[in-house]
C-alpha cells in the first residue's frame, strides 16, 4: 500500500513540476516620458522560437537573456528570461503586446501590459539594466528590487534650474527666464543636447539660445555648495492674459559619465558613459490683470515707459505736393504688442494707409525702441485744415498708473493746388458731364436693318441631316470622356495634389477677405501654406514638421533664402494667435506669402 501511494505522490509532484509559466513582468506601469523601465519575460521550463511584441511608443535595447538550471535535494530547478529596456517617446498610454514561445511544442504567450507615460519629471529614475544572472545567486532571491544606477539624479550633482526674474507681474510685463546646467565637481557631462523644448502658451516670446560652441563655464554655488555653470538659453516673455500661467520643463538629454564599479591597479575609480536626461520642472508666473480704474478709453494695450509724438513733414503746401504725417512711439515697453492712434483729417486730404517702421530691440530686459506709422496727405482743395491732436495712453509699471500724452492740433495751410485736382473737385454730383443738345439723344438709331425670313421646309433640311446623325458622331467622344473620367477618378494621388492646390488658392482667397480680422486672417493664411505643402511636397498632415518641410523644400531646389522666408512667415500665423497684429502687418504677411509661394512655385518647377 506505501509502495503505491509513493508512486500516486511522485506522479502528482511531476505534474505540478510540468506545469509551464510564461509571463511579462515589467519593473513599473507608469513612468515619465524621461524614464526607462525593464520588461523582464520569464519562463520556468526552456523554450525555442521566442517572439518579442511590439514596442509602440518606446525606444528598445535589449534583450538581455539569462538561464537558471539547479537541482536540489533531486528536484530540478529551472528558469529562463529575456529582459529589453524600454524607453518612451511620447507620452500616453500604450499596450505592449503578446510575447510567444514554443515549449514542448506548445505555443504559450504572455499577458498584454499597458504602460502610462507621464509628463517629464525634475527627477527621473534611473535607467534600468537588464537582469544578470549570479551563478551563486540563482533565483535571484538576493538580487535588488530595482535595477543598479547607471545614469545621474540629484544626488549626483546635475541640475536644470529655470531661473524667473519675477514671478508676480502685469499683462505685457516683460519677464526674464535662464536656464542654467548646473554640474557638481563630482560629476562629468560629455555631451547635451535638447530633448524637448518648452512651448511658451499665452506668452509673446523672445528667445535667445545659446550657442554650445560659445557657452562659458562659470563657477557658481547651488544649495550652497560649489558647482559648475553654464546657461543653456535665454527667454523674454510678455504674457498676454492673466492669471496662473504655467512655463513648460526644458528636457536635456545629456551623456555622462559615471563610476563603473571597477578600479584600476593604482585604486582609481573605472568609467563609463550613460544616458540620461534633466529637467527644469514645470514653473508658474502669478499675472495680475491691469487696473481698471483709471483706464482711459482710448487704452491700446501700451505697457512700459513712452514718449509719444505726431510730427508733420511741412505745414504748407504749394503745387500739388504731399506731406508726411509721422505718428511715432519710443521708449521701453512692449513696442511690437499695442497698435497707434490713427489721425483723423478733413474730407479736403486725402490720406493714404500708413507705412509702418519699427526700429526695436529686444533685450533680457525688454523690448526699447521705437514704433512709428508715416501717413501720406494729398490735398484736393486750397485753403487751411486743422488736424486735430491725438491721445496716447500707456500704464506705467513705476508709478502703477495711467498716463495719457495729447499731442498738439496741426494746421496744413495748402496755398493752390493743380488744375486736374481743381476740375475733379468742380464736377457735378455723381460725376456725371453736361451733354449738349445735340448730343442728348445720341443713343438712339434711327435706321433699321431688316432681314427676309425663309420658307424651306425642315424635313430635309441641313439641320434635320445634322440633329439626326449628331448622336451617332458624339458614341465616340463620350467613350473617350468616359475613359478619361475613370482614369480621372483613379487617380487618388493627383486628385489629392489637386485638391490640396484648390485648398490653397480657396484660403489665400479667404485670407485676403478676412485682412483685418486678426484670427481668421492668419488661421486661413496658416491653412493656404499647408495645403501648398501637401500639393508641391506630395505629404500628409502627419509630416508637416518644420525639419521635414525644410529638407523637403531644399531637396526640391528651393533655395535657403526662400526656405527661410516661408519659415518667418509661419511664425508669424503662430505668433499671431497670441499678439496683437495691426492691418499694416498682415498686409505685409499676406503680401510676403504671395511672393513666397510663387518663388517656390518657380524653383520647383
Amino acid at each position: 500500500m506505501r509502495k503505491y501511494l509513493a508512486i500516486i505522490f511522485f506522479l502528482m509532484l511531476q505534474g505540478l513540476q510540468a506545469q509551464v509559466e510564461f509571463k511579462a513582468v515589467p519593473s513599473r506601469t507608469k513612468i515619465g516620458v524621461n524614464e526607462n523601465l525593464r520588461l523582464e519575460f520569464r519562463m520556468n521550463q526552456d523554450g525555442d522560437n521566442f517572439v518579442p511584441p511590439t514596442f509602440q511608443g518606446f525606444k528598445v535595447s535589449g534583450p538581455g537573456q539569462s538561464i537558471s538550471n539547479s537541482w536540489i535535494n533531486g528536484v530540478r530547478s529551472f528558469s529562463k528570461s529575456y529582459t529589453y529596456v524600454l524607453t518612451p517617446t511620447a507620452k500616453g498610454t500604450f499596450t505592449v503586446g503578446q510575447a510567444t514561445i514554443e515549449i514542448a511544442g506548445t505555443v504559450y504567450k504572455t499577458s498584454p501590459v499597458k504602460i502610462t507615460v507621464g509628463d517629464a519629471v525634475a527627477n527621473p529614475n534611473p535607467q534600468q539594466q537588464p537582469h544578470r544572472y549570479d551563478p551563486f545567486d540563482p533565483f535571484g532571491q538576493n538580487q535588488p528590487q530595482e535595477p543598479e544606477p547607471v545614469t545621474t539624479n540629484p544626488n549626483d550633482g546635475i541640475h536644470i534650474v529655470a531661473e524667473i526674474q519675477n514671478t508676480n507681474i502685469y499683462v505685457n510685463q516683460p519677464v526674464n527666464v535662464v536656464y542654467k546646467l548646473y554640474v557638481s565637481p563630482n560629476s562629468s557631462v560629455v555631451s547635451f543636447g535638447e530633448k524637448e523644448s518648452p512651448k511658451y502658451n499665452d506668452f509673446w516670446s523672445q528667445i535667445e539660445p545659446v550657442d554650445p560652441r560659445n557657452m562659458k563655464v562659470e563657477n557658481a554655488t547651488y544649495n550652497g555648495k560649489p558647482y559648475r555653470m553654464v546657461v543653456l538659453r535665454r527667454a523674454v516673455l510678455y504674457p498676454q492674459k492673466s492669471g496662473r500661467l504655467e512655463l513648460e520643463p526644458l528636457v536635456e538629454e545629456l551623456n555622462v559619465q559615471i563610476p563603473d564599479g571597477r578600479r584600476d591597479f593604482f585604486g582609481r575609480m573605472g568609467l563609463k558613459e550613460a544616458k540620461t536626461t534633466a529637467s527644469s520642472g514645470r514653473k508658474y508666473i502669478n499675472v495680475k490683470p491691469l487696473p481698471e480704474a483709471g483706464k482711459p478709453d482710448d487704452f491700446s494695450g501700451a505697457v512700459g515707459n513712452f514718449d509719444f509724438k505726431v510730427t508733420p513733414s511741412k505745414t504748407t503746401i504749394t503745387n500739388g505736393e504731399s506731406i508726411q504725417l509721422t505718428v511715432s512711439v519710443s521708449g521701453k515697453g512692449n513696442l511690437k504688442l499695442f497698435s497707434l492712434p490713427k489721425p483723423v483729417v478733413p474730407s479736403a486730404l486725402e490720406m493714404y494707409d500708413p507705412e509702418h517702421k519699427e526700429d526695436v530691440k529686444t533685450p533680457l530686459t525688454g523690448m526699447n525702441g521705437s514704433i512709428s506709422d508715416v501717413y501720406t496727405l494729398v490735398p484736393n482743395a486750397k485753403g487751411k485744415y486743422p488736424v486735430k491732436g491725438l491721445s496716447f495712453s500707456w500704464f506705467d509699471l513705476a508709478s502703477g498708473k495711467y498716463k495719457t500724452v495729447t499731442s498738439k492740433d496741426i494746421m496744413i495751410d495748402v496755398l493752390n493746388v493743380p488744375a486736374s485736382a481743381a476740375t475733379a473737385e468742380n464736377k457735378p454730383a455723381g460725376g456725371k458731364e453736361k451733354l449738349s443738345p445735340g448730343e442728348q439723344f445720341r443713343y438712339i438709331a434711327t435706321g433699321t436693318s431688316l432681314r427676309k425670313t425663309g420658307s424651306e421646309d425642315f424635313f430635309g433640311s441641313t439641320l434635320f441631316y445634322t440633329l439626326l446623325f449628331a448622336p451617332f458622331l458624339c458614341i465616340p467622344l463620350i467613350v473617350l470622356v468616359k475613359k478619361k473620367k475613370e482614369a480621372y477618378d483613379s487617380d487618388v494621388e493627383g486628385n489629392k495634389i489637386r485638391t490640396n492646390s484648390k485648398l490653397a488658392k480657396k484660403y489665400l482667397g479667404e485670407a485676403k477677405k478676412q485682412l483685418g480680422n486678426k484670427e481668421p486672417f492668419y488661421l486661413a493664411l496658416e491653412k493656404a501654406l499647408h495645403n501648398f505643402l501637401k500639393a508641391k511636397l506630395r505629404i500628409e498632415t502627419s509630416e508637416l514638421s518644420r525639419e521635414n518641410i525644410n529638407e523637403l523644400l531644399l531637396s526640391r531646389n528651393a533655395t535657403q533664402e526662400t526656405v527661410n522666408d516661408f519659415t518667418r512667415i509661419m511664425d508669424s500665423c503662430e505668433f499671431a494667435r497670441y499678439a496683437p497684429a495691426s492691418g499694416t502687418a498682415m498686409q505685409q504677411d499676406y503680401e510676403s506669402a504671395v511672393s513666397v509661394v510663387t518663388s517656390l512655385e518657380k524653383q520647383m518647377s
